[in-house]
């Protein structure tokens, strides 16, 4: 676990993903359903991350339900497409950046969250 991002603070990955989705007219609120679909965190607990700040990568490793759907999430993130990713942790924050992209390019919570 020596990539950068695992070590870099939630709440800062977090506010960064929310001011990207809310430059684009979408909410937090709509930030914060996808993620708690996606990871099975409450929004009280997200809520508490951003307080207590612990690193992102922790965030990934103690989801307490990844969605199952999740592995629907495909395309590329960065050049690199999410279905290909090999390393576990390093797909499932690439995951929350699909769907923030898929949020800020104005896509339906519905087809976001794969219903």
């Amino acid at each position: 676990m020596n990539n950068k991002i695992y070590k870099m603070s939630f709440s800062k990955v977090y506010s960064l993903l929310i001011a990207k989705a809310e430059k684009k007219g979408r909410t937090r609120d709509e930030m914060d359903e996808i993620t708690c679909w996606l990871t099975g965190y409450s929004k009280e607990q997200i809520d508490e991350f951003l307080i207590k700040d612990i690193e992102y990568g922790e965030f990934f490793l103690n989801a307490p339900q990844l969605n199952e759907n999740r592995k629907k999430i495909t395309g590329k993130i960065c050049g690199i497409r999410v279905e290909e990713i090999e390393e576990p942790l390093m797909q499932e924050i690439r995951y929350l950046d699909k769907l923030v992209d898929e949020l800020a390019k104005g896509k339906s919570l519905d087809k976001i969250l794969r219903k």
